[in-house]
């Protein structure tokens, strides 16, 4: 039998979603989901913000710019060929299969949302019952987690979600694997994913555990730019009306969009952050208070994921203020007498940060 190696594009149907590229405003949260597709060591995005301001809206629209990746085909948990073959070692005879002899299939980047009342059965994946009944073989039904692997797991109203849900997504992004025991069964399965949750606010706190798990947070405000308010009117209208032309009239941006993406992901490699840009940023975190070093390293990943999108070898200052606040924003102590915004705080420090080796 001679190796084979055939492509087939996936027949999953996504429902047509708003343009990424049309959004109006919300520079923030674009800009966070964007240099988390650019290098998905960020460690995801919290969006919190009013109602109504399209944040569920942006996160679905991501799907449509992402560049496209390949799996072995119908696998459940979205694996490449070489990590089939180092998983489960298939074999033809007694001679073990090679990576290019599995047949391929191209599909978008999944994006999965967690609904809030999701079970852990559907989250993690359970017992296939219907199987069980009918052949009386015990088999694994994944879940959630199995078909966010690889793509973005999304997670609307993310306060409100239950706690031993929010266990589970801690350990789970800390390992990048789902280990789940049921019946006498023991399945292990990649997931790793990007984790973007939204909210309002007003409807109650995070856990402190989960919140320092987003690697960047986003605020979001409604916008009071008359002009804004009415071309994002304007805009609605004409998806709700014919979302399919209004589509197609967005296509060259969102084309654009998606080359600059991919373009940004083969130059992060190769982009080099200095050693006083990195003194810099430790000295910014010690001087704010943050606890751990998930601060450091989220700072340095994002500096270079930006830097690398708008097309420069080297983080400079510049690309570090650029990004500052959604690294740290959601990392200060809280204190009920401070009177200082956020961002202004870190503003401050940072102006003060970069202030002191100017004057060195």
């Amino acid at each position: 039998m001679s190796p084979t190696r055939s492509r087939a594009r996936s027949s999953q149907v996504r429902q047509q979603a708003f343009p990424f590229a049309a959004i109006v405003g919300q520079e923030e949260m674009k800009l966070a989901l964007i240099l988390n597709v650019i290098d998905p060591r960020i460690g995801g995005v919290l969006v919190m913000g009013h109602r109504g301001t399209g944040k569920s809206t942006t996160v679905r629209a991501l799907a449509e710019v992402l560049p496209s990746i390949e799996r072995v085909r119908d696998d459940p948990y979205n694996r490449t060929p070489t990590e089939v073959i180092a998983e489960e070692q298939p074999r033809v005879g007694r001679r073990r299969m090679k990576p290019e002899e599995l047949e391929i299939e191209t599909l978008p980047v999944p994006v999965v949302d967690l609904p809030l009342g999701a079970t852990e059965d559907r989250v993690c994946g359970t017992i296939d019952i219907e199987q069980a009944l009918t052949s009386g073989v015990k088999a694994f039904e994944p879940g959630l987690l199995a078909q966010a692997n690889r793509g973005f797991l999304y997670i609307d109203e993310v306060n409100l979600l239950d706690d031993h849900l929010v266990d589970v997504l801690l350990d789970v992004a800390a390992s990048g694997r789902n280990v789940v025991e049921r019946e006498g069964i023991g399945i292990r399965h990649p997931a790793r994913f990007v984790l973007v949750g939204s909210g309002n606010p007003e409807e109650g706190e995070l856990r402190p555990q989960l919140l320092d798990r987003f690697g960047l947070y986003a605020r979001i405000l409604t916008i009071t730019d008359l002009e804004a308010r009415v071309e994002i009117v304007r805009r609605r209208r004409a998806f709700d009306d014919d979302p399919a032309g209004f589509f197609r009239r967005w296509n060259r941006s969102q084309r654009a969009l998606q080359r600059n993406i991919v373009a940004a992901r083969e130059r992060l490699p190769g982009v080099v952050l200095p050693e006083e840009v990195l003194i810099d940023i430790a000295r910014l975190c010690m001087q704010l208070d943050i606890d751990g070093h998930r601060g450091e390293l989220t700072i340095t990943r994002t500096a270079q994921a930006y830097a690398a999108l708008q097309g420069e070898e080297t983080v400079s200052r510049d690309h570090v203020r650029a990004i500052v606040g959604l690294a740290l924003r959601h990392r200060l102590r809280k204190d009920p007498l401070e009177t200082l915004d956020p961002g202004e705080k870190i503003e401050r420090e940072l102006a003060r940060v970069f202030g002191e080796d100017q004057a060195d």
